[in-house]
């Protein structure tokens, strides 16, 4: 490949909504001819060619070659956000590479899931040339397929050999769009694919008539799967006549052929690499299958085969039949699956639906509806206009609608134009939302109906037989990740109701004291913990800040926090000295012997006399800021936690605390981290607040707090409270 120049090449096409013209077949054929020398030299034997739609931020698939278009079929258009390697290349701008099964498993479960093979798999994104920015310079995307598992590390040969490859990839796709002689990405385009040519069906060669000599059968397959040539040996063995076979797939033909033979096939193609497997043919005639795939096709060796022992393969051999569901249907049905399972929260179900299913079905727009107090109600969409939005957000739920009668009726309804929908729907006619083509599948969990699915499509759509079966199980799915999504958010508005209700709504407002509050639930149990925070104005130039950590993460824990910050409250504001405020309040924990324990720091600000005096409880040591930027704990002999010996003792101790002084108090969650050693974490958060201790409070405390917001496992939750003297008469 050189400057985008290729030769014109045999092509197939999988048709979408429009066809494409004599200049982009001449484009897209070339660069698949030119794709597929390169793969013979790169040692890989299949590859895909993506095109970034920017205004959907979608890659959609243009050119496949070595594989058939059914096994990409569900990634023919991939959401820039969906966790598999093309748009992890396209993300990061970067080289992915995936050299084994076990780390495709460990990095891409999803995908390990639905094509469970031995295979290496290198994506990277195409450069526009000239770019410089690795944001807009992107063009689209590749991968590429090699046979088995792979060094570790990429080889710099290959690495080099793959980035000349994308680069004039990216030269030759840029100067065709450039010149109008390809499709954007959105227009209508097709999908090539491109294959090493086959012999004519039933063209008899010297090859075919040295192989009907053996005593074992051969038929040839194309890397569609349909049979090139036959022996007779083989027609015997599978009990068919060779014009049956001929131009036909194998388990087509022969039904009971599908398992095992259509999953062997799919590996075989998908890997590179030999495989085989046994099957019957009834009643009770066992055959052994070899496969030897490359970029042109399958060659199979067909033998007899012993009868296996009782448990080993089947256990009894029945003439019947078995009706069985397309394999990559399956495993396209097991990839959604588990992509479902990862999500928590109702916002998470509609963003994996709408960046993972939606694309991958080429669809534009989805809506979600579930019942709620007898109507139809919006939960998620994607894709669609406001004005839409606005007649989708409340409907009846018994109206004459394809949404309600998909809700009643329990069955999907398909509707492959407006004419169709026009006609099922006829006082609606003309109401539409800018689509064209229409499916609506009821969501189905536990046995009831709680709501509707909508999948719009810009252009009209043909659903096939197997999309439908696949798309009418997803509503099952989706029903099911969405009920359980929606007791989750239940369950965290109960929690964060209980746990706003515990904590201060607002700080008083002290003058010469800015301060500013952050509280942070773990992302593990119920999002709600005992952590807790206070500050207690005691005169007009004092006040009482308190901060503790309730042991647990539930209820209980929840409640002891609201009593000890009550308890704190009303001592302080009968004392106010620290120590007497912390002894008080672990006397009165010891009596609840509620078996928990509560760490706890205590600090009295006399904002007159610039004086700060601590206790503590088992907390962790306040964090004092001076004004010119130097950071150090402000330390007291740490008694122990309440809770623990009634008649604890809780000495205090005393600091300076000039005018732009910045305290920090906080729990221990937003120092605990695993992994990451204590030390470091403290030193870490020091440096936070010297480097940006001129920051307003409240951007500081957004500073500090981002980090721990980012962590996506957070085992603890955090309470943070930050006081800064700014002088008398200055704005709090």
């Amino acid at each position: 490949m050189s400057g985008g120049e290729f030769a014109p090449a045999g092509r197939g096409h999988v048709p979408g909504a429009a066809g494409g013209d004599d200049l982009e077949d001449h484009v897209l054929e070339s660069l698949a001819e030119g794709l597929h020398r390169e793969l013979s030299a790169l040692g890989a034997h299949a590859a895909a060619l993506y095109l970034l739609n920017r205004a959907e931020s979608v890659l959609e698939l243009v050119v496949v070659a070595g594989l058939p278009h059914e096994f990409i079929g569900p990634w023919e258009r991939v959401g820039l956000a969906a966790p598999i390697p093309v748009a992890d290349a396209v993300r990061g701008s970067e080289m992915i590479w995936v050299c084994s099964e076990e780390v495709m498993m460990r990095s891409y479960p999803r995908i390990a899931l639905a094509v469970p093979y031995e295979f290496a798999l290198a994506a990277f994104p195409l450069p526009r040339p000239g770019a410089t920015d690795g944001a807009t310079g992107v063009l689209g995307a590749m991968f590429v397929l090699w046979p088995g598992e792979q060094p570790d590390h990429m080889p710099g040969a290959l690495r080099d050999g793959l980035g000349r490859l994308a680069s004039e990839v990216g030269f030759a796709m840029e100067r065709a769009v450039t010149a109008g002689r390809l499709r954007t990405p959105g227009s209508g385009g097709e999908v090539l694919i491109h294959n090493a040519p086959s012999p004519a069906p039933g063209t008899p060669s010297a090859t075919e008539l040295m192989a009907a000599r053996l005593p074992e059968g051969v038929c040839a397959l194309d890397i569609h799967g349909r049979v090139t040539s036959v022996t007779p040996t083989a027609a015997r063995l599978l009990g068919a006549p060779t014009d049956n076979l001929v131009g036909r797939r194998l388990w087509e033909a022969l039904p009971w052929l599908h398992d095992p033979l259509y999953d062997r096939y799919r590996a075989a193609v998908i890997s590179g690499r030999p495989t085989s497997d046994t099957g019957v043919r009834p009643p009770d005639q066992w055959l052994a299958f070899d496969l030897y795939p490359d970029s042109s096709g399958i060659s199979i060796r067909i033998t007899p085969a012993e009868v296996p022992a009782a448990g080993s393969k089947r256990a009894e051999v029945t003439a019947e039949l078995p009706q069985l569901t397309r394999t990559g249907a399956l495993y396209h049905i097991l990839h959604l699956a588990t992509a479902l399972t990862e999500a928590i929260s109702v916002d998470d179900v509609v963003a994996l639906v709408a960046d993972e299913i939606v694309p991958a079905y080429g669809a534009q727009a989805v809506a979600m509806l579930t019942v709620q107090r007898g109507r139809l109600r919006l939960v998620g969409h994607r894709g669609y206009p406001p004005e839409v939005i606005a007649r989708y957000r409340y409907s009846p739920r018994f109206s004459f609608t394809a949404g309600a009668r998909a809700l009643a009726a329990g069955q999907p309804g398909f509707y492959e134009s407006r004419e169709q929908l026009d006609r099922a729907f006829p006082h609606r006619a003309g109401q539409h939302d800018g689509m064209a083509s229409w499916v609506f599948l009821p969501m189905i969990a536990s046995g009831r109906t709680i709501g509707t699915c909508v999948l719009g499509y810009l252009r009209p759509h043909h659903f096939s037989t197997t999309e439908r079966a696949v798309l009418t199980s997803l509503g099952g799915l989706i029903a099911q990740a969405l009920e359980r999504a929606m007791l989750y958010d239940k369950k965290v508005a109960v929690a964060h109701g209980l746990q706003a209700g515990l904590l201060p709504h607002a700080l008083p407002s002290v003058p010469g004291l800015a301060t500013a509050a952050r509280y942070l639930p773990g992302t593990e149990g119920m999002d709600i913990g005992g952590d807790f925070y206070d500050l207690i104005r005691l005169g007009t130039d004092s006040v009482a800040a308190v901060i503790g950590d309730v042991q647990g993460h539930n209820v209980t824990a929840a409640a002891l926090m609201g009593q000890i910050r009550t308890a704190v409250h009303a001592y302080a504001t009968a004392d106010a000295d620290p120590g007497r405020i912390l002894a008080a309040t672990n006397r009165l924990l010891s009596d609840l012997d509620s078996g928990l324990f509560a760490s706890c720091a205590c600090l009295r600000l006399d904002l007159g006399h610039q004086r700060a005096s601590l206790a503590r409880a088992g907390h962790p040591r306040p964090l004092v800021c001076t004004p010119g930027g130097g950071v150090r704990p402000l330390d007291a002999p740490g008694g122990l936690l309440l809770g623990i010996e009634k008649g604890g003792d809780f000495p205090e101790a005393e600091a300076p605390m000039p005018v732009g002084t910045t305290i920090a108090l906080y729990t221990d969650g937003l120092i605990e981290t695993p992994g990451v050693d204590m030390d470091e974490a403290l030193s870490g958060l020091a440096d936070e607040l010297s480097h940006d201790v001129s920051l307003p409070l409240e951007d500081l405390a957004d500073v500090i707090i981002a980090r721990a917001h980012a962590a996506r496992h957070r085992t603890d939750d955090i309470a943070l409270l930050l006081l800064r003297s700014v002088g008398p008469g200055a704005a709090a």
